[in-house]
């Protein structure tokens, strides 16, 4: 009988860990126990939900006070058997948290699934060897860049930003997650005016760059239009997956006609993994769950930006896309958000070789336009690469658009 694990982190007004842990154990799976009659236990037994381990952490003291009351604090984890669901993410989710969710201050985690169980998933299809080898690029992390400003603007704004991006150096340019499909940039026309552009400068750069395209209409549409993209000669798909849902991500990374490497977004994760009491952790909804649903990449706050995550909470998210534990390809980690050449020792540092680096701002902002602002960021990985600080290279004049990024942001 194969298992799935799950760990809560919950604060319990009871302070009784233990018989909190027993009644979500029984509670999510048959819903009682020591009543029924011998021959009913022996029959349920298979789908009954067992108490794995319970563990009390330090009281604290903050979290008493936020919530008006002393709590007992700790890990439960529960190990549910995967005869009661189907091999579905939404059934798992349903079972493991879906009226739990609702009980008071319970957090889930993580999950931990058996490498059995974890075969009925796709997980990404290319990961983080695919997409190198998609780009062509072995030896460095990647970098990603975004449209800006691009709502309310025509193709031909459109094609020269990805044009500008693309002979910058950059190996990924992305939709803006709030661009839909709309009448002076269809999508179509997008995928279309991406192929032209891109070959262009790939044979004035020789170098490789994919666009991913936004898919978004109704649920029903997306598969559709996703092989279409392809069709059309689109070589990455942007999907907002927590407004669309993770079961239609995995339907698009098991679909064969998409093949294409699928870059998720996180846009909305944050009503349901802010708290520190409630909902999912972040390196489960933008790490575990991604990376089992099947996407090739996956953004998230960096901690450095505006709109930041914790450091430890990113480096569990990236954790999660790429460690062993799972039988899956790993998936690459995008820190977002703040990102500026003046930075990339820190990220590389943080984050290592097998990461995005993404930026907007970083890239159009700089001062001598996007092109210099593409070159900047991979003047600052040569030079990480090539064991030296950015302040070494302050008055080469190789590294020219790097140091004017570093007047203007700063630099480590």
């Amino acid at each position: 009988m194969t298992r799935l694990t799950a760990t809560y982190l919950v604060h319990d007004k009871k302070q009784d860990l233990v018989k909190k842990a027993e009644s979500i154990a029984l509670g999510l799976t048959i819903g009682s126990w020591t009543e029924l009659p011998l021959l009913i236990q022996e029959q349920l037994k298979l789908h009954k939900g067992e108490v794995v381990e319970v563990i009390e952490l330090d009281e604290d003291p903050e979290a008493n006070q936020y919530l008006g009351g002393t709590r007992t604090r700790g890990l439960l984890k529960i190990a549910y058997p995967t005869a009661n669901f189907s091999h579905d993410l939404p059934a798992i989710l349903t079972t493991v948290f879906g009226k739990l969710s609702l009980d008071g201050e319970v957090k889930l985690v993580d999950l931990h699934f058996s490498d059995e169980h974890l075969s009925f998933y796709p997980g990404p299809k290319y990961g983080i060897r695919g997409v190198r080898e998609k780009v062509r690029v072995t030896d460095r992390p990647l970098l990603m860049s975004i449209f800006k400003s691009v709502i309310g603007r025509d193709l031909d704004y459109f094609q020269e930003q990805l044009r500008l991006q693309a002979l910058g150096g950059i190996d990924l340019v992305k939709d803006d997650e709030i661009l839909f499909d709309n009448p002076l940039t269809p999508w179509e026309d997008r995928v279309r005016t991406a192929v032209k552009v891109l070959r262009e400068a790939e044979s004035l750069t020789g170098e490789k760059t994919l666009y991913a395209v936004n898919i978004t209409g109704r649920s029903s549409q997306l598969r559709d239009r996703a092989r279409k993209a392809v069709e059309l000669g689109a070589s990455a798909l942007l999907f907002n997956v927590f407004t669309y849902g993770l079961d239609i991500l995995q339907e698009l990374a098991e679909d064969p006609e998409v093949a294409v490497p699928i870059l998720a977004h996180p846009a909305f994760s944050g009503a349901f993994t802010s708290s520190a009491f409630y909902g999912l952790s972040h390196s489960l909804a933008l790490g575990t769950l991604l990376r089992v649903a099947g996407a090739d990449l996956s953004l998230f706050p960096s901690p450095y930006g505006s709109v930041v995550l914790e450091k430890g909470e990113t480096l569990r998210i990236a954790h999660s896309l790429r460690t062993d534990q799972l039988a899956l390809r790993p998936a690459f980690p995008v820190p977002s958000a703040g990102i500026h050449p003046g930075i990339v020792p820190r990220l590389i540092q943080d984050f290592g070789m097998d990461s995005v680096i993404n930026a907007g701002g970083g890239v159009h902002g700089h001062p001598s336009g996007t092109v210099a602002g593409g070159k900047a960021f991979r003047q600052a990985i040569e030079v990480v690469l090539a064991g030296k600080t950015l302040s070494e290279v302050a008055s080469d004049t190789k590294y020219t658009e790097l140091n004017q990024a570093i007047a203007l942001w700063g630099g480590e």
